[in-house]
């Protein structure tokens, strides 16, 4: 049974979706034991093993500049035995997930500092890359948890590197959630946290998963924090709206110039037809000329030729 003080979803509760990535690192950076010890929870999960997250290296860029917030990850963490971690809540994974996933979790692992005399290449710590993908199926399995990391795909041998990429798809837990919670694993219940927490049908069993999972007791005690706080959740809504605001700016920018695009080839086409039906008419017309026949002969041969 979970030691921690529970803070239960009552039915009139209106939490925050922790989906939405402000509300994530609301929850997971701040400065307290409740949130740190979440934190902790959540990574030894995914990596299955115990590790306890000791700072947060750096979060979000200033609200102002929301546009490199967009390529920052929500998480940057070190362990206490120096392992380097990023997690990230990606709403709406865009299809080059893979790669951007694959960049960043290479750019962690090589800034590492291993020059001076007495380090090499065994002192660099294990890099890990967390995305929770909420929105959509992106792998075509059913598996909602994969693991990746660098092998001989012809002869299944590991290089036994120390970098991973662990994704977390939220789209596949139909069959989950329909399980018993005692029977769910510990990244299961996190899972079914993070994706049924604002559904009402789905109250009792957020509880029951709060009553047994000390790390998701300790996350949704800071949400719920959060959620009652009408400062600090006005600010989290209007972080939401710069950033979707953000998004719907340069989507509508994007449709404006495929519509100019076309607009302008559709013209350019036009223009560059009429040129080229007009001189292959002059054309045929000094053809004509060229055999003889009668200027009338040559305005009714014409005429039919275009009629036709």
């Amino acid at each position: 049974m979970n030691q921690y003080p529970i803070s239960y979803i009552h039915p009139d509760d209106d939490p925050l979706d922790i989906r939405m990535d402000n509300v994530f690192k609301a929850v997971f950076t701040k400065d307290t034991p409740e949130s740190m010890g979440a934190l902790s929870q959540f990574v030894s999960a995914l990596i299955n093993r115990n590790v306890t997250i000791v700072s947060i290296l750096a979060n979000e860029p200033p609200i102002g500049n929301t546009r490199d917030r967009q390529m920052r990850f929500d998480i940057n963490c070190r362990a206490e035995n120096g392992e380097l971690v990023n997690v990230e809540m990606s709403f709406n994974p865009k299809p080059f997930e893979p790669v951007r996933m694959e960049f960043h979790v290479a750019k962690l692992f090589t800034g590492q500092d291993i020059r001076g005399i007495d380090m090499d290449y065994s002192d660099l710590k294990q890099a890990y890359q967390i995305t929770i993908l909420a929105k959509d199926r992106f792998f075509h399995d059913e598996t909602f948890l994969h693991t990746f990391v660098y092998y001989d795909s012809v002869n299944h041998i590991p290089l036994k590197g120390r970098t991973q990429i662990i994704t977390l798809e939220l789209s596949k837990l139909a069959a989950v959630v329909k399980k018993p919670t005692r029977e769910m694993s510990i990244p299961e219940l996190w899972a079914v946290y993070f994706e049924y927490l604002t559904d009402r049908s789905k109250r009792s069993i957020i509880n029951e998963i709060l009553d047994c999972e000390e790390g998701i007791a300790m996350a949704s005690s800071v949400l719920m924090t959060v959620s009652r706080d009408e400062e600090e959740r006005a600010r989290i809504m209007r972080d939401e709206k710069i950033e979707l605001d953000y998004q719907s700016e340069m989507s509508w920018a994007r449709k404006e110039g495929r519509a100019l695009g076309r607009a302008e080839g559709h013209a350019e086409g036009h223009a560059e037809g009429h040129a080229e039906g007009h001189a292959e008419g002059k054309q045929e017309i000094i053809n004509l000329l060229k055999t003889g026949k009668s200027p009338e002969e040559i305005i009714m041969e014409y005429s039919t030729a275009m009629q036709a």
